[in-house]
């Protein structure tokens, strides 16, 4: 491999967007991808149901913010807006009644004004459950649903830190295609996992099965956790500090779980949102039917989801499946057509969902933020200010820190 000035590590959205910022500045580099394709956790496939389905993320989180967004507009793709509000709430087999409706909503409320309001020493979401005496099912969707941590899991200084990510889009030709297409003029050596990261001379050199490219800097994209498992070495070792961010920043689970259902619409609407309150946290929600496709795409969050994927596939179907049926009655099973569930526990570099910070351990992300002898850089949706967890989050993430890299390497940008 040529030496280059920059090595970029992952073509996913904040590798993809690094790549680009450095070319405008006139720097080389090189990008290398663990994966057959680029993306990351951005990926549309019509293998399914034969049609765009988002195995990654699917929203377009903060529209007035997000670059993709006015991506997605200019190339004509279909846009919905997504209030995010629970439409129709279950206990078990039973609907809520529209009290119980109406305090969800209220507890929603409550939680969001507690998180404001914190300032005591216990850094976990549930403490904040426990006082305020709230509605499970508001802690549901804030918790497993959306930060993919059940909220004993949660720290509240890093819930606190997310931004209010509305207004929420959903294209119907796929987020992850919608990545693929702002990258697909970057040059990626796909298939191509780096193994080793060495700094101990000037510069870095980044060892491959494929051979070895040196550059004066390199940016790493890879997830916390496929950083924590050591899939990448780094010689000499990186600062205690920065190893233990990765481990203070464990990735979270959201597990999709679409089924399709022909010849109804069951008396929802398209877009609904429904979720299902269970007992141990086995809950499960739904998107109801998008752009009036037959799909019900269930989701499952924080340990359930661990524990979900560890069942497999053929497990999962039969789960949400089931749970359709328990609302909407047996003879519901012959109209249940193809179903999957994704398995982001499976995927070796990414390893989940999404980065959240353990309780007490919000800072780590700023620890994360600081390059190491001002070579080796971070960039990703774990380290994106207020729209972390988010694809346009990780966007930007990679432009900033690309921007900081020109900067370490000016004025000479020559090897």
């Amino acid at each position: 491999m040529n030496d280059v000035d920059v090595v970029v590590v992952g073509a996913g959205s904040a590798g993809l967007a690094a790549a680009k910022t450095l070319r405008a500045a006139g720097l080389s580099f090189v990008v290398l991808e663990a994966m057959n394709r680029i993306g990351g956790r951005a990926w549309t496939t019509t293998e399914h149901f034969g049609v765009p389905f988002d195995i990654g993320c699917a929203w377009l989180h903060a529209a007035d913010r997000n670059p993709y967004f006015d991506d997605a507009r200019a190339a004509g793709w279909t846009l919905y807006h997504h209030d995010m509000n629970v439409d129709h709430l279950y206990f078990g087999k039973r609907q809520a009644t529209e009290d119980e409706e109406a305090a969800m909503r209220i507890a929603d409320l409550h939680l969001s004004d507690l998180v404001e309001r914190h300032t005591g020493t216990d850094d976990r979401v549930s403490s904040l459950l426990a006082s305020g005496h709230l509605a499970r099912a508001a802690a549901t969707f804030a918790g497993p649903m959306d930060f993919g941590k059940d909220y004993d899991e949660i720290s509240v200084a890093d819930f606190k830190s997310a931004a209010d990510l509305d207004p929420n889009y959903i294209t119907k030709e796929g987020f992850g295609a919608l990545v693929a297409r702002f990258g697909a003029d970057v040059p990626v050596e796909l298939s191509t996992p780096v193994r080793r990261i060495r700094w101990d001379a000037p510069g870095v050199a980044c060892e491959t099965d494929r051979g070895s490219v040196r550059a004066r800097a390199v940016i790493v994209t890879a997830s916390p956790a496929v950083l924590a498992f050591e899939e990448i070495d780094f010689t000499p070792d990186l600062p205690d500090s920065h190893v233990k961010a990765f481990f203070d920043l464990p990735m979270g689970m959201l597990t999709k779980l679409p089924v399709e259902v022909r010849g109804t619409r069951l008396g929802l609407e398209p877009f609904d949102d429904l979720l299902v309150e269970r007992r141990a946290q086995h809950d499960i929600y739904f998107l109801c039917f998008p752009f009036d496709l037959d799909l019900m795409v269930g989701f499952v969050g924080g340990d359930f989801a661990w524990e979900m994927s560890a069942a497999g596939v053929e497990a999962g179907i039969d789960f949400v499946s089931d749970r359709l049926c328990d609302i909407f009655g047996n003879d519901l099973r012959k109209r249940i057509g193809r179903a999957t569930m994704t398995n982001w526990a499976g995927e070796r570099w990414v390893r989940g969902a999404y980065a959240a910070a353990r309780p007490g351990q919000a800072g780590a992300r700023a620890v994360l933020s600081e390059p190491v002898a001002n070579r080796i850089f971070f960039a990703g949706e774990h380290l994106a200010g207020p729209l972390i967890q988010t694809c346009a989050g990780a966007r930007l993430s990679g432009e900033a820190v690309a921007r900081q890299v020109i900067s370490a390497l000016s004025p000479d940008h020559s090897l």
